[in-house]
This record gives structure tokens, sequence and C-alpha cells, in this order.
């Protein structure tokens, strides 16, 4: 029973290992190339492109204010004969109009003066425009983030697997010479038995661990905008390549990358266009005009007259509203502690990305510090299995102390993949909170 079962993990291990194998299409890729396929995919990055295009066209909008403004109209009626009377409505007396009526206005102005509302109208949506830019760049900073997490998690299983792997062969080894030695009479059959379950353990783990593949493969297509029967393999990372700087340099890199500060920045130019725009309405509104009127019959005579009248005009208008002498003061006061409240947040934003680049690169370093422990752990941890290894071959040892030094081993090397993988974890970080990604 116990061998049907080992024969059946086993089975399912290695249909599992082919599952990329069998895939329509098998990619080895670097993080650069998910990020130019992401750019070109992704279904966030897609709508805050739009997102930005949108902002774009809304400063052609706000240009349309500089362009002069044409009004016509034209208007047909039925026209009913009028009444005269006198102030007392004792005296009536029938006034015939013309059944027939037509109106028709023709009105070209320009402005010529706004205080600076156009222009500060068109400011803001200028700015407008930057942050939808900034605010895509952000996103596309989270995505970059999210596919590095999930790309660095995918080499690290794989390097899992390779591990497991190495070490299923090394117990099948070690199970057919215990084999060939409980044949002789040398090893007992309960020590056959504990590395068999050994074994089925190690098999079940790979199971796991190629599930937890296949999930992150899966979010990592949905993200690069691949099919789904795409299988990614991680390509080879060094991280003897990565770029050495201390943390002063990585914090001058944030201040003039990171798009928190960014945004607070435009934030700040934002509340000084409103304010310009806000004193505007405390000045008049000069324009230059043009109309003509063509319209009939003619009313103003008694009887009227069935004739077409035509007059036209030119000539310069201002517009005052008297309102916001004590109006628009309160609104300008406000917009000040508006461009004082972006100041204060502009401050918080470089303080926090401050911090967390400080955070970020004392965590970088400590990786380097946390490799060598581990590296230095595989190397004990190897002397010891073969140290215990050659006792337990010539009967100095007894098996569970075998075990107990192949499960050190096991550990060891998988905390160093892990420690190789979290160094890249926090460079990209590092650049995740400086805005480089």
């Amino acid at each position: 029973m116990r061998k049907a079962y080992f024969l059946i993990v086993s089975f399912i291990a290695s249909l599992c290992t082919q599952v990329c194998a069998q895939s329509v299409d098998t990619q080895s890729l670097s993080i650069e190339q998910m990020f130019e396929l992401a750019e070109q995919n992704n279904s966030r990055i897609k709508a805050h492109t739009t997102a930005i295009r949108q902002a774009q066209e809304g400063i052609k909008v706000a240009k349309n204010a500089f362009l002069p403004s044409i009004d016509a109209s034209l208007s047909l009626s039925l026209n009913g004969d009028g009444m005269v009377m006198d102030r007392d409505f004792n005296y009536l007396m029938k006034a015939e109009i013309p059944e027939f009526g037509n109106n028709f206005v023709l009105e070209v102005s320009q402005v010529i003066y706004a205080g600076g509302a156009i222009s500060s109208g068109v400011k803001l949506s200028e700015l407008q425009a930057q942050i939808a830019a900034l605010d895509a760049d952000r996103n596309r900073q989270e995505v970059r983030f999210l596919i590095v997490g999930n790309y660095l998690e995918l080499c690290k299983l794989e390097n899992q697997l390779k591990v497991f792997e190495s070490h299923i062969i090394q117990t099948e080894k070690v199970l057919k010479d215990m084999s060939i030695h409980h044949e002789q009479g040398t090893a007992l059959h309960n020590d056959i038995t504990r590395y068999e379950l050994q074994l089925q353990n190690l098999n079940y783990t790979k199971i796991q661990l190629l599930n937890a593949k296949q999930i992150l493969n899966n979010q990592l297509t949905t993200t690069l905008g691949l099919p789904q029967t795409t299988c990614i393999r991680s390509g080879e990372i060094h991280i003897s390549q990565l770029a050495d700087k201390d943390s002063i340099a990585w914090q001058n890199e944030a201040l003039l990358s990171a798009i928190p500060i960014k945004m607070a920045e435009t934030a700040i130019r934002m509340s000084e266009q409103k304010k310009k725009l806000s004193h505007s309405d405390r000045l008049p509104k000069v324009a230059l005009f043009a109309m003509n009127n063509l319209t009939g019959p003619v009313t103003i005579e008694i009887p009227a007259l069935d004739n077409n009248f035509n007059y036209w005009a030119v000539g310069v208008g201002i517009k005052y509203n008297i309102g916001n002498l004590f109006k628009a003061n309160k609104k300008v006061k406000a917009d000040k502690l508006g461009i004082q409240k972006a100041q204060e947040e502009m401050q918080v934003a470089q303080e926090q990305i401050m911090l967390g680049m400080q955070a970020a690169h004392i965590k970088y370093k400590e990786a380097y510090t946390l490799l060598k422990t581990k590296e230095k752990s595989v190397e004990l941890a190897t002397q010891n299995y073969d140290v215990v290894n050659y006792r337990y071959t010539n009967d100095l040892a007894l098996i569970t102390d075998l075990l107990d030094a192949s499960s050190q081993k096991l550990n060891a090397e998988l905390e160093e993949v892990n420690a190789r993988i979290n160094i890249l974890y926090n460079y990209y970080k590092l650049h995740y909170i400086s805005g480089t990604l």
C-alpha cells in the first residue's frame, strides 16, 4: 500500500513538472521585458493613458475661451392682432399685425480683457493634465512593483523547486542504498520506512510549490496581457550587477523623482492659479462686439408695418459684478489658505519619502548581511550532512541523525535562496519609493 501511495505521489509530481512544458507558449522574460509588455497590454496603464489624453483635450477646451464667440438665432412666428386700450381698460381698438413674423440675429464678440481669468483657466487645465500624467506614472510604478514582487516570488519558487528536486534525488539514492543494506541484513526496515515517508513529504511539498508557481504565473500573464496558456520562466538575475549607492544618493534621487513629491509641487501651483482666478473676479470684463438684426414686421408703429427692419451695431462692452467687491475677498482668503495647506502637504510628502528611503536602504544593507549568514549556514549544514552520512554509512550514526542533518541542509539551502531574492526585492523597493522603477 505504501509503495502504491509513493508511486501516485511521484506520478503527480512529474505531471505537474511538465505543465509548463506542455503549454502553448513558454517564455523566459527579464524584468525589463515584462515592464515593456505591461506598458503595451496592462489594462490599468491603458486606463490612465486614456485619462491623460482626456486631460489634454481639456486644455484645448479651456483655450477656446480665447476665440471669438459667434451667436446666431433665427425664428419664424405666426402673429395675432394686437389690442390698444386706455389706462382704465374702457376703450378698446384693434391693431392689425401681419400674420407672418421673422427674426434673425447675428452677434460676434471677442473678450479683450478678463482680469487674467482665461489664462488662469488654461493654466489650471494644463496643471490638471500634469496631475493626470503623474497619476498615470504612479500607477505605472505600482504595476511595475507588483510585477517585480510576483516575478521575484516566481524566482524563489523555481529555486526552491531545484532545491527540493535535488533533495528528492538524494533521498532516492539513500533509499536505494538502504534497500541494498536491508537485503544484506545490515539495515532495518524501519529506517527505510522513515526515508520513504520523507520522500513522500518532499514530493508533496514539490506539488505545493508547482501549484503556487501556477497561481503566480496566472497573475503575471493577466498583468502583462498575455494568454493564460503562456508559461513564464524567470531569467537569471545577478545581485553583483545592482547599483551600489549610499543612502544620501537614494534620498537625493527621491527628492527629484518621487511621484508624491511631484504631485505635491503641482498641487501648490494649482492652488496659486486658483487664487489668481479668484482675484480676477474683482476686475471688470471688457469685450468687443458686432451685431446685425433683421426682424419683421415692424410692430412699433400702429398699425404695424408689413416690412423687414434691419439694423447693426459695433462697440465695446464692459461688464462688472459689483457684488464681487465683498464676495471675492473671502474667496481669495480661502485660496491663500489652500496654498498654505498645499505647501504643508508638500513638506509632509518629503518627510515621508525620506523616512521611507532611509528604512528601505537599511533593509537593503541588512539583506546582504543576511545572505552572508545564510551562505555560511549552507556551508556548515553541508559539512554536517556529509559527516553524518559518512558515519551512518559506516554504522556509526542513527537514521534519525541522518534525517536531522538532511532537514538542516534543506532548510539552510532554502533560506539562502530566499536571502538572495530578498536583496533584489529591497533593491527594487528603493527604486519604487524614489519613483525610478
